[in-house]
Order: C-alpha cells, then structure tokens, then sequence
C-alpha cells in the first residue's frame, strides 16, 4: 500500500481553542507539512481546490509549485482539481508548467467539485456541471498528449490546430478521478482506464464500496482488464497512540468539537460518537496494531492500493502531529506495504541536460 498526505486547507478556527491563524501562517504550515510527509516517507502530497468560505485552496498550482521547490522526491498531487468550473486550456498551462518546474512528480486527480457557492461562482449549475466536467477533462487529456489541437464543445470556443505552451516533461501523466457519491465520475474514469479515486470521508465505508464496485463492473464492461484496475482511497481522520485508550481519550475532543460545530450549522452529524465513527467510517484512531486491522477489514471493501491521511494537524499540537505521523511510519505503514502490495507510483523522466545545477551554498 502506498500513503498520500492531503489537505483541503481549510481555514477554520482550532476545533479546541476557537483560534483562527492568519491565511499567511496557515499556508505556510501546508508547505511545512508536505516538507515533513517527504522527510518521514509518504509516497506523496496532495493539495485540494476550492473557491468558497472556509477553504483557501482556489491556487492548488501555486501552493504546489512552493512545495515542489521545498521538496526533492515526493509526488505531487491536486485533490480534486475542479475542471466543471475551469478552462481546460488555462488549466494545462499551469499544470503544465508545474510539472516541469516538480521535475515530473506531478498526478492529478480531477472531479466536479462540491459546494454552491463556487459553482455560482462560476456560472456553474448542476444540470450543466457533470456535462462540463467531462467535456474539460476529455480536452484536458488531449492537450497533455497532442502537440496541436483542434476541437469543438459546448462550454469553451473551439480550437483549430491550437498548441499550448509549455509542453509537460511527463508525455502522459496518470489522471485520477475522484468521486464521492457519483456514478457519471466512476464511468468516466473506467471508459478512459483511469485510476479512481474515492473520497470515504463522511458517511460509512459501504456506500463507498458500492460506487467502487461499479467502477469495476464499468472496467470490464468497456472490455479493460481487470487486472489493471487501480483504486486510491480517504480516510476521516487519523491519531494513534501505542496505547488504544491514549488515542481515543486524545482524539475525543477533536470529534466532538467537530460535532459540536456540525450541529451547530444545522447539519446533524453522520456519526454522532467517536465509537460510532471507529467502527463504521474510515476514520483511523487507535493503537498501531487496531488501525492495521482497521486498515484491512477497509481494504476487503474497496481493494485499494493507495490511501491518504489527512495533512493538518486539526487540534493537535505540532509535537502531537509529528509524533503521531512518525508513529505511522514507523509501525503501521511498514506492515501495510508489506501485507497488502501495490504497484508502484510513475518514476519521473530525466531532467534535460542543460538543467543547471543547484548553486552551492
């Protein structure tokens, strides 16, 4: 199994203290977190994309240009980026660009997006946004392939033998989908052969599981082989301690304040206790030995291969974090690679020759 770290940056009070940092210190806390998901071995870092209260992640290209110049091996992924309200073109270019500039460590997982306010946002509405999330991302994976292209939709004028610059150093780059709840999203990514990503984070593992299951249905339906089938997954929340009692007596405050300021925006929570949560959701909290196992009996579920853990601290101190994040690494994350194998992530092309070398210090 491989481990993705992944924030959405959610600028949001401390669940705990109510104490809300400044956007400049959040931002610079989600560059120092992939820099230490490098230093203790996560596979790679994700960054989320939305353009509504309280999230600060419209600029996944940006933040993750700041974070591949920090880092050196760790693959680079957007979760998800939104193409139903994008301009594929202009969404190349910057993805494009970012991938020269990681070195080819980017992976992106494209979907619809959540939320109203973004779609008005952006003239988006929900009889119109899965048809543009198809249409960008079929022209999308055309511009990352074809040097010129000539094309015609509903949502963007038309192009006519159109190159676009920079041309990626990946020739092909591995597109996930991320889905939650939809069925067009699952086809689309089986009809093309793309991986999928599913986002597991707020209701049981089962409605989940099913989506995955039809995504398999749909591969061999569009006769791919199911052997090539590829899935990631989330979780809903991450601590572990070496004693069972020690995690959840740490983590129960977190949930409930999270609870708490669910109920108190009128939306009554999916899980209403800690327990509840452990033993039908995603989330992992617990001993290292209860989240392997917790891991497992996840697995059986989806059959996945690759799984990420939320990023950010989330009312945990800094120490906490870390502590916690080595404690995956070292004594869960090994057993896991170990027991449930998966394929490994793209190697990233050779540099050019002329690309000059760092200046010494």
């Amino acid at each position: 199994m491989r481990f993705l770290a992944i924030t959405l940056i959610v600028h949001a009070p401390d669940p705990l203290t109510g104490v809300r940092r400044s956007t400049t210190a959040w931002l610079h806390e989600v560059v120092d977190n992939a820099v230490l998901a490098e230093e203790l071995g996560f596979d790679g870092f994700g960054v989320g994309e939305r353009h509504e209260r309280p999230f600060i992640s419209s600029s996944p290209p940006v933040v993750l240009s700041h974070i591949a110049a920090r880092t050196a091996r760790i693959r680079l992924f957007t979760a998800v980026t939104t193409l139903s309200l994008l301009d594929p073109v202009r969404a190349y270019e910057d993805y494009a660009t970012l991938d020269q500039l990681s070195g080819g460590r980017l992976e992106l997982m494209v979907g619809k997006g959540n939320g109203a306010a973004q779609a008005e946002l952006f003239h988006v509405t929900a009889a119109d946004q899965w048809d543009r999330n198809r249409e960008s991302y079929e022209l999308f994976r055309r511009l990352w392939r074809e040097d010129k292209v000539t094309w015609s939709g509903r949502f963007r004028p038309p192009l006519e033998e159109a190159e676009t610059w920079p041309r990626p150093l990946q020739p092909e780059i591995r597109i996930w989908h991320g889905s939650a709840t939809s069925e067009a999203s699952v086809d689309l990514a089986a009809r093309y052969g793309d991986p999928l990503f599913s986002a597991n984070v707020t209701n049981p593992v089962e409605p989940y599981a099913e989506l995955v299951r039809y995504y398999r249905e749909r591969w061999v339906a569009y006769g791919r082989d199911p052997a090539d089938i590829l899935v990631g997954a989330g979780t809903a929340g991450y601590y572990s301690a070496r004693c069972s009692q020690d995690a959840v007596a740490r983590y129960r405050p977190i949930f409930d304040a999270r609870t708490a300021m669910f109920r108190k925006m009128g939306l009554e929570p999916v899980f209403p206790t800690l327990e509840d949560a452990i033993e039908r959701s995603s989330i992992l909290v617990g001993s290292p030995q209860q989240i392997i196992e917790k891991v497992h009996w996840y697995h059986e579920r989806l059959g996945h291969e690759v799984m990420h853990l939320h990023a950010d601290a989330d009312g945990l101190s800094p120490k906490e974090h870390r502590e916690t994040m080595e404690l995956f690494q070292s004594d869960i994350a090994p057993v896991l690679r170990r027991e449930i194998p998966s394929r490994p992530f793209p190697t990233p092309p050779p540099l050019p020759s002329d690309v000059l070398p760092d200046a010494p210090e």
